[in-house]
């Protein structure tokens, strides 16, 4: 098999996605900064997340399982609580000689190539549903151009106070913090082995620009290590150049971490 994969920060590195390849899987997260100076930053938060998560990978636990043991870990490890710490998305990709298994909690996005041709997509949207109102209003006005101004903060800030008030909760959305109860709530897929023929693993910021853009997933699933950062550049540089105010692509902020990993089984 080969497994391909770039990373571009926001702004100054790390940022805050993270990726990692083991002989069994691949993990991918999209960690998210609290407000409390007390929390732990979101970069170790991922880090400490990341090395649990691809530890558990080798084993046979479902992906549910897995998420919910690493962040068992990570919460003991960090001393952190419910509903103050940082947070992450989680998507997860294991194949066995006989199934490919992938679970997402959190709005990554994970594509797989079907050997009978299309595409099947898992994407964990529950976040979105969170403060509607507010989210209309700032993606009008950014659509009417006003811009990453005062009022688009004012809004983001509301967003966010209700995002950690329906944080881990059954009328919310499902995250990895402090709860391990968060990782039986992930969203999962399990197809035959034979039955992909690849697949794409997308943070947000990566997975909105190539659907806003209509690039084909199929292309993305050809690309190497080069190809793949130089995609992100071209990400990156078209929200700079065509559209630094969010008028044509409505989001929280001018740029946010990307990252794309591929997987091709390279069958014979």
């Amino acid at each position: 098999m080969s497994i391909h994969g770039a990373l571009l920060p926001a702004g100054s590195p790390p940022g805050q996605d993270r990726w990692i390849a083991t002989p069994h899987g691949i993990v991918v997260l999209d960690g998210a900064t609290a407000s409390a100076p007390e929390v732990p930053p979101a970069e170790r938060y991922v880090d400490t997340l990341l090395d649990a998560l691809a530890t558990r990978l080798a084993g046979r636990d479902e992906l549910p399982d897995v998420i919910a043991e690493a962040i068992a870990d990570a919460t003991g490890t960090l001393g952190i609580a419910p509903g103050g710490g940082p947070s992450s998305t989680v998507a997860l990709l294991r194949w066995t000689e006989t199934t490919i298994e992938v679970a997402a909690l959190g709005d990554n996005t994970i594509v797989l190539g079907l050997n009978s041709g299309g595409e099947v997509r898992l994407r964990d949207d529950r976040l979105s549903t969170v403060a509607p109102a507010a989210r209309r209003n700032y993606h009008e006005r950014l659509r009417h151009g006003h811009g990453y101004d005062d009022g688009h903060r004012d809004l983001l800030t509301t967003i966010q106070r209700s995002e950690v008030q329906a944080r881990n909760t059954q009328d919310g959305y499902w995250i990895a913090e402090a709860d391990p109860a968060a990782g039986h709530h992930a969203e999962t897929m399990h197809l035959p082995n034979e039955s992909v023929s690849w697949a794409v693993i997308a943070t947000d910021g990566a997975q909105r620009v190539i659907d806003h853009l209509g690039l084909p997933w199929a292309d993305v699933a050809a690309s190497d290590d080069t190809e793949l950062q130089a995609l992100l550049d071209r990400l990156h540089r078209w929200e700079t150049e065509n559209d630094p105010n969010g008028q044509a692509l409505p989001r929280a902020k001018p740029h946010d971490d990307k990252t794309l990993v591929v997987w091709q089984p390279n069958r014979a």
